[in-house]
Parts: structure tokens; sequence; C-alpha cells
């Protein structure tokens, strides 16, 4: 638990360096149809935000906001976009960007916003970003092997920022544990069709099909693997 989690939220009317600011509160209308009673922290913290985003003010305090937004409703758009803006604004350090947002993911990891925002960070890291991104999708597939998002996420590293190398061992390694995981079966594929490291459907022919008959040998009921035999085999059979 990080020290933000661990102290007592201080209403923002209450903190000197706010005393500035006159919070926006949310325009449900004159007759709302459902009222939400929203808790008075995730209220003030919006109020304080929506004030904050019209002025259009991207400071270190407005960063801040943004991050107490987020660890109260991971989901709102506005808010990772804001802080993007922000991000940019500030030239800040993106290696705490990452840090920030394995913290949220340990929370709630299907999150869309969440995935898009990594993804743009990871971006504009580049290639300094790879090991560090192959290694936080491995983390969540290990507690959650068909996750979506990850699995998403780490076909676009491989594709843009690279890291094929051991890729097939990971793949390798993800099927020794579970024969029948058949997201792993699927980056099997993934790889072998689009590793520059592999030399080729023709040049890995011989040994996938060994690979493969093997674990059909060892659990013939596994649809997986016989369907990534017949997909090979289709994809090999006019190599000659």
């Amino acid at each position: 638990m990080d020290s933000d989690e661990e102290q007592e939220w201080v209403p923002f009317k209450n903190r000197p360096e706010w005393s500035d600011v006159v919070p926006v509160e949310q325009d449900d209308g004159p007759n709302p149809v459902v009222p939400i009673a929203y808790k008075e922290e995730f209220t003030q913290t919006m109020n304080y935000f929506r004030a904050l985003y019209r002025a259009d003010e991207r400071s270190p305090r407005a960063l801040q906001l943004t991050t107490e937004a987020i660890k109260l409703n991971s989901g709102n758009y506005t808010v990772w976009h804001f802080r993007r803006l922000i991000l940019k604004t500030l030239s800040a350090d993106l290696q705490n960007e990452l840090d920030f947002t394995e913290d949220i993911a340990k929370a709630n990891s299907k999150n869309y916003q969440l995935w898009h925002h990594r993804r743009w960070v990871a971006e504009i890291l580049g290639t300094n970003a790879t090991s560090q991104e192959l290694e936080f999708t491995k983390k969540i597939l290990s507690h959650d092997a068909k996750h979506y998002h990850a699995w998403a996420h780490r076909q676009w590293v491989l594709q843009e920022l690279g890291g094929w190398e051991d890729e097939l061992d990971y793949c390798h390694e993800l099927l020794e544990e579970d024969i029948f995981n058949n997201s792993a079966w699927n980056q099997r594929n993934f790889v072998i069709t689009r590793s520059p490291f592999l030399g080729g459907l023709k040049a890995i022919r011989e040994s996938e099909v060994s690979y493969t008959l093997k674990a059909i040998v060892a659990h013939p009921e596994n649809e997986s693997s016989w369907r990534y035999l017949r997909g090979f085999t289709k994809m090999t059979i006019s190599l000659g």
C-alpha cells in the first residue's frame, strides 16, 4: 500500500494549496431521475477536477488531483485524457507513470482506459520500455492466463517495441504449466508467424509439427493442440 492510501483523506477545502480554486459541481439538471449518493471524497475530488479541467490548468497539483481521481474511479476517460495532457506539458518522468499504472492495475486490471494509457506511455518510452512491458503482462497472465488486455498489449509490444527473442520459450513455459491453455497456443501461433528470429515457417515446420504431435500424444483429448496442428498444416502445405 502506498503512502497516499495510508494517509487519512483531507477535504480539499481544508488544504491551503487549493484555497484559490472554486469547485465546479456536477450538473445533473433540475430534476435528475435517480440522484446518485456519491461519497464526499469522490464528490469533492471531481468538483475540483472539473474546475481545473475547465481552466486547463496543467500543473503538478493538477497531476496529483488526477491521481486521486483515478484511484477513486479508474474508468473515467476524461481524467486519464487530461492526465496525459499534463504529463506532456510537465515533461514528467514516464517511468514513474508506468509504476503508477501498475499500481492501478492491482485493483482493476480489466480496464480499457488503463491499458490505453499504458500503451501511450510505452510508445513514448520506446524500446526502453520493452522488457518492463513484457514483465508487466507476464505478471498479470500468471494470475489470469486468458486476460484479453494483457495478451493484446503484449502482442502490441512485440510488434512495436521488439522482444521476440524469448517469446517462443515463454509460450513453451505456459504450455508446460497447462497444455490446455488455448491463449498460449494462440500466442505461439502469433510468434511463429511474425517473429523475425525464427527464419520463417518453412524453417521451423519439422520441429513445430514434432512439438505439437508430442502434445497431442500426451493429451489426445486436447482440442487446442489439434486446432493448432490443423492451422499450422494449412499455412505450410503450399511451402513445398
